[in-house]
């Protein structure tokens, strides 16, 4: 008998089969040889046979050109990082589609001629935040505390509590980022207690501005003290509060959190924080402040470098103008409603029980916060079988069980969140 292997058809035959012509002209050449030719070598290994090379190709084609997947997550964290922080709300994922094309970004369609980058993002944000004279968005929180920086503290002094030197996340650290600007950190007070006169000692002819920063993935508790906006608002210097999650007013599920419209009715001269988080929307960074400083910001050099593109403002203005996006439907979830649902889904899966439970922020926000909520129980074998399945679905292992958390499962999702769990038990 002949070499099997010969008998592996080739790539050029291949790529006239209907199936894999239609996906060359949606996904692209290189992506779909990428795929035909992991189905060849699989042939070749003598996984399959050779006249199944055609069919295991289709079946293998993603459903899109990039390479990240949609998943359900059932965690119970609201703002996962680990899974894109916030979700956009459908308005918000329409606008995007729509900036994706020819769009007028930059451009007066009445005058013809050259117009404000991101007006209607700008006028949306100014008009949630009627307290801010001036706002400005960059890429992300991160870049807003650098632009200040560069803005406010060249060659200076940047005086912040000892308390608020916070690490952000993948072993980026608020004071690296600070220093690398070319400014000084001034540190004062101790870890757990701060005083008003801890600032006034250190504040001088070389102090660029005041740093408050939002400890918003830690507390610190038991013998402590900190100094509040209003205070530090009388200072004689520049004071800029990072807010951080990006709570624009206050939330009343989150009470304890901070938010823009009070920091700058509190006299904050500026305001940074993430888009991405509690306002649920795209990843930017937010600048609401002082009219002159905010122009200062967006005058600046490295603002061109830090600046959003234009499928980030559409998506920020959607969010901004639009209904209600899927972190503020999760954070005021009913939890008799989520125990409805609950039980619900149980009652169809073999091996399942709905359980109560708590869900959380995340994000960097709210730590300590517990929203009361809801979940499907199953047996912890289901966890790997539901993340490696399509959907995937994340959930968290809890006591020996794996807990699909319904606090962050959108209503719309349950009969996907069925079939998956069907899926992997048969």
């Amino acid at each position: 008998m002949g070499d099997p292997r010969r008998r592996v058809p080739r790539t050029d035959v291949l790529l006239t089969h209907p199936r894999l012509a239609e996906a060359e002209r949606v996904l692209g050449r290189t992506l779909v040889k990428s795929v035909i030719a992991h189905a060849q070598q699989r042939a070749r290994a003598g996984e399959i046979e050779p006249e199944q090379v055609a069919e295991h190709a289709v079946a293998a084609l993603p459903a899109t050109a990039a390479s990240l997947r949609p998943v359900i997550n059932a965690t119970g964290v609201v703002v996962h990082t680990n899974l894109g922080r916030a979700p956009l709300s459908q308005a918000a994922l329409e606008a995007v589609t729509t900036a994706g094309r020819a769009t007028d970004v930059e451009f007066d369609l009445a005058t013809g001629r050259r117009a404000k980058r991101g007006r209607g993002a700008l006028a949306a944000l100014a008009a949630e935040v009627p307290e801010a004279g001036g706002v400005h968005v960059v890429n992300n929180n991160a870049a807003a505390l650098l632009l200040t920086a560069l803005v406010l503290a060249p060659g200076k002094e940047i005086v912040i509590s000892r308390g608020e030197l916070v690490e952000i996340g993948d072993g980026f650290r608020i004071p690296e980022l600070l220093e690398s600007t070319g400014a000084r950190l001034r540190e004062v007070g101790t870890t757990n207690r701060t005083s008003l006169r801890d600032y006034t000692t250190a504040i001088g002819g070389e102090t660029g501005f005041v740093l408050k920063v939002h400890p918003s993935n830690f507390q610190v508790t038991g013998f402590t003290s900190a100094v509040g906006i209003r205070e530090l608002a009388k200072l004689d210097v520049p004071l800029v509060v990072d807010i951080g999650s990006g709570l624009l007013r206050p939330h009343p599920v989150l009470p304890g959190e901070p938010d823009a419209t009070t920091a700058l009715r509190e006299g904050a001269d500026l305001v940074t924080a993430s888009g991405d988080k509690l306002l649920g929307g795209p990843q930017a960074g937010l600048l609401l402040g002082e009219a002159g400083l905010v122009e200062r910001l967006r005058r600046h050099p490295a603002a061109r470098a830090l600046r959003v593109d234009k499928l980030t403002l559409a998506a920020l203005e959607a969010t901004l103008v639009g209904p209600p996006p899927p972190v503020e439907k999760a954070l005021t979830a009913d939890p008799a409603e989520l125990r409805a649902r609950a039980e619900r889904i149980a009652a169809r899966l073999p091996g399942a029980r709905a359980v109560d439970c708590s869900a959380a922020v995340g994000g960097g926000g709210a730590p300590g916060v517990e929203l009361p909520s809801a979940g499907v129980s199953l047996p912890e074998t289901c966890a790997a079988p539901l993340r490696t399945g399509d959907p995937p679905v994340v959930g968290r292992l809890e006591a020996g069980r794996c807990v699909l958390d319904l606090r962050t499962v959108a209503p719309e999702e349950d009969e996907l969140l069925v079939a998956a769990v069907l899926a992997c038990s048969s």
